[in-house]
C-alpha cells in the first residue's frame, strides 16, 4: 500500500504534492503511477494529517483535497483507498468509485459503518487510543496486545451487525497511534496474536517516529529503517504493508520471498482486498 498524502502538514512529506494551496493533480498522478509501476497494489489517499498534535480539518476542506485526486486515480490499474474518518468524505469517495476506506478510528462513527455497509467497498479498521491531537500524551495499557486484539473483535462484530461481510474487512494495529515505543515493539513481536480469523493484517511503520527514536534520523532519512520494519512486519504475519518508499520495499520483499522456505510467504504474496 503506497502512501499518497495530499495534505500540507503530514509528518514526513506534507505539502510536497501541493501547487500553491491545492493538490497538484499532474504530479499526484505521476507519483501514483510510479508507485503502481514499482509494485503498489493499493494507493492510499489521505487529506487530513493524523500525526500527533495535528489539527482537524473541515469536511469541505478534506473533500476539496481528496475528491479531485480520487477521480484522477480511478483510471489506474490499482486499488484506490481513502484514508478518512469522516462519513461525508467516505460517502463521496465511495460514490466516485473508491475501493477501500481506511479509517484510523476503526469506524467509531456509526455513520461510517453505514457508509461502508451501503457500498461494496472494503474497509481497514485501525486501532488508536485517544485521538491524533493528544494520542501520544500518555498512552497506557495493561496488556497492549490483548487490548488491541479485543478491540478488533468488538469492531468486526459491529461491522458484521451493520451488514459488512468479513471478506471486506482488514485490520491495522495502529503503530504510533496512542502507543509508546515499548507498546509498538510488543505489538510488532506479537502480530499473530492480534490477528482475527483470516482477515488481512495491515501494518504501517513507514518513517514513523519510533524508527527515528531507534536510528536518530529525521523522517525523510528513514527509508532504510522503514524497509527493515516492513520486512519484520511481513515475517511476523503482516499481509499488507503501508509505505512511503514503494520500490525499495518491494525489492526487499522479493528478496525475502526468494529466500523464505516454500509456502511461508504465501499469505503475503496472495493477500488481496475484497470489494475492489
Amino acid at each position: 500500500m503506497g502512501v499518497l498524502n495530499v495534505t500540507p502538514d503530514s509528518f514526513s512529506d506534507g505539502g510536497g504534492l501541493f501547487l500553491r494551496d491545492a493538490p497538484d493533480l499532474s504530479l499526484i498522478e505521476a507519483t501514483a503511477q510510479r508507485m503502481v509501476a514499482a509494485g503498489a497494489a493499493i494507493i492510499d489517499v489521505g487529506g487530513e494529517s493524523t500525526r500527533p498534535g495535528a489539527a482537524a480539518v473541515s469536511v469541505d476542506e478534506e473533500l476539496r483535497r481528496v475528491m479531485p485526486v480520487v477521480e484522477r486515480l480511478l483510471g489506474l490499474d490499482t486499488i484506490v483507498s481513502v484514508d478518512t474518518c469522516k462519513p461525508a468524505v467516505a460517502r463521496a469517495a465511495l460514490a466516485a468509485g473508491c475501493h477501500l476506506i481506511n479509517d484510523v478510528t476503526g469506524l467509531a462513527e456509526p455513520a461510517m459503518l453505514d457508509a461502508v455497509a451501503d457500498s461494496s467497498a472494503a474497509v481497514c479498521i485501525m486501532h488508536m487510543q485517544g485521538e491524533p491531537r493528544t494520542m501520544q500524551s500518555d498512552p497506557s495499557y495493561e496488556n497492549v496486545v490483548s487490548e488491541v486484539a479485543a478491540f478488533f473483535v468488538e469492531r468486526v462484530m459491529a461491522c458484521r451487525n451493520a451488514g459488512i461481510d468479513m471478506a471486506r474487512i482488514c485490520i491495522d494495529p495502529g503503530f504510533g497511534f496512542g502507543k509508546t515505543m515499548a507498546h509498538n515493539l510488543e505489538l510488532l513481536r506479537n502480530l499473530e496474536s492480534v490477528r482475527m480469523a483470516e482477515l488481512p493484517l495491515v501494518v504501517g511503520l513507514s518513517r514513523k517516529s519510533m524508527l527515528g527514536a531507534i536510528t536518530g534520523r529525521h523522517a525523510h532519512e528513514r527509508m532504510a529503517a522503514s524497509v527493515a520494519a516492513a520486512l519484520l512486519a511481513v515475517q511476523n504475519g503482516a499481509n499488507i504493508v503501508r509505505v512511503h518508499d514503494v520500490a525499495p520495499t518491494v525489492d526487499a520483499l522479493k528478496v525475502l520471498q526468494a529466500f523464505a522456505p516454500v509456502g511461508c510467504m504465501e499469505s503475503w504474496s496472495t493477500a488481496g482486498v475484497s470489494g475492489s
